[in-house]
């Protein structure tokens, strides 16, 4: 446990606190080329919190890397969100595995002979591997294209490592992803799935606003389904449902997957369903206050700007993501009243302390509680449009509406049939829980 001595509130919203602000730290380890690793807590320049859901056990998974790649002030930031049987295992051995892929794919030896020829041909993710924005890519930056190149590497090859490791089955379980790469004002933002990035910049009046960072990657987005579609996969919503979309087997109703791109789910591997994520640049600026990833759990219950009005007035920087949960269950209860509660994990970024906290010579302690209010131009990029959605689908950044929330798979596949060639159901390991099906 540390503490930081507190500040009075400027005009980046926190509001004043009158005790010093507790720090509840993880010592964390070390990562791939030195990399400090965490997993919980919070600190000057970061808030963590995740709180299990009603329906078994805590299927999401977070970390933070601090100077990663080796490289001074390089911060990588995830959460991932596990579904299916074994959905908890494949949250949290992405979350171990996943950063130390990335640092491989940005520092890649001599080639000799290449092995990004082997990109997973027989799943049919190549024929996604051109997103809408490769055309605006060296308008970003110099470098994204090779920093969106590592991204797409790591993750498949993080795939690629579920499927063939057989410490647990992942035939019918997998887990989404988002997160972020942040050097001095570049910023990366990698998406898989239905977890969610937003920034709060200030806006022309200087009041917090937010700016969505990722889109959610769900089955009825048109290129998404088109793809799907294109696969042999079924793209519909259930009567009792009809606002959440989900992906089918061919031939079977199952395994109603609710996300149209995520790591695992090999059942669905040759129909459409991938795991490369959506990257996208952004240049940070002065306006630029904070970030937030969180699971869907917080998504399906507030609103972008409610979560930034959250975290703005959050009275202690150290306590802003536990607050964000707070809030986020409460609206569970109130708008969901017979659902069980989802799982909710949440990271916040403070730009401007993690600035001061990590330049050279200044003690974190002393300088990282007050963000300011300093204001510049717009950013250059934002997250690029992946197509419009289809099915009539209504506001597409707001919380579900009149939903009763279900699990994000809501059948197995019958495995007495034969699904596909390729892929081998593996005997669930005797005593693990089944959650979320």
């Amino acid at each position: 446990m540390g503490a930081c001595c507190s500040k009075e509130a400027g005009s980046d919203g926190f509001g004043k606190v009158e005790e010093e602000e507790k720090y509840e730290k993880d010592e964390g380890r070390v990562g791939e080329a030195g990399a400090l690793v965490r997993l919980k807590g919070s600190y000057p320049f970061a808030s963590m919190h995740a709180q299990q859901g009603r329906k078994g056990i805590n299927q999401d998974a977070m970390t933070i890397w601090e100077d990663f790649n080796g490289e001074k002030g390089k911060i990588f930031c995830g959460v991932f969100d596990g579904h299916g049987p074994y959905g908890h295992k494949v949250a949290r051995h992405v979350r171990d595995v996943l950063p130390s892929k990335l640092t491989q794919a940005l520092n890649p030896p001599k080639p000799n002979k290449s092995d990004d020829e082997e990109d997973y041909d027989d799943n049919n993710e190549d024929i996604v591997d051109n997103d809408e924005d490769d055309d605006n890519d060296n308008n970003c930056h110099p470098f994204f294209s090779s920093w969106k190149a590592a991204f797409v590497k790591a993750y498949k090859e993080m795939d690629k490592e579920l499927n063939l490791d057989s410490k647990f089955n992942c035939y019918c379980s997998g887990a989404t992803s988002v997160s972020i790469l942040k050097q001095g004002e570049d910023l990366i933002i990698a998406n898989l799935g239905d977890s969610r990035a937003i920034l709060c910049t200030r806006d022309s009046s200087d009041r917090p606003t937010s700016v969505q960072l990722t889109v959610d990657l769900k089955p009825n987005v048109e290129r998404e389904a088109e793809r799907i579609e294109n696969c042999r996969g079924r793209v519909l919503a259930l009567p009792e449902e009809p606002d959440v979309y989900r992906v089918w087997l061919p031939d079977e109703d199952s395994p109603g997957l609710a996300m149209a791109r995520a790591f695992g789910d090999f059942c669905l591997k040759d129909y459409g369903v991938i795991s490369i994520p959506q990257v996208s640049y952004r240049k940070l600026t002065d306006k630029d206050e904070f970030l937030v990833l969180s699971t869907d759990g917080v998504w399906d219950v507030l609103s972008n700007q409610e979560v930034i009005d959250i975290v703005a007035s959050s009275r202690q920087k150290s306590k802003a993501a536990k607050t964000l949960v707070r809030h986020a269950v409460k609206a569970w209860r109130s708008k969901y009243p017979t659902s069980k509660v989802d799982d909710c994990t949440v990271i916040c970024l403070f730009l401007k302390s993690l600035s001061s906290s990590l330049r050279p010579g200044v003690d974190a302690k002393e300088d990282g509680v007050n963000n300011g209010g300093s204001q510049l131009s717009e950013a250059t990029q934002t997250v690029e449009n992946v197509g419009s959605e289809r099915f009539d689908t209504r506001d597409e950044w707001t919380a579900l509406k009149g939903v009763t929330r279900t699990n994000s798979l809501v059948k197995l596949p019958r495995f007495a049939t034969a699904l596909s060639r390729r892929w081998r159901l593996l005997s669930p390991e005797e005593g693990d829980p089944v959650v979320g099906v």
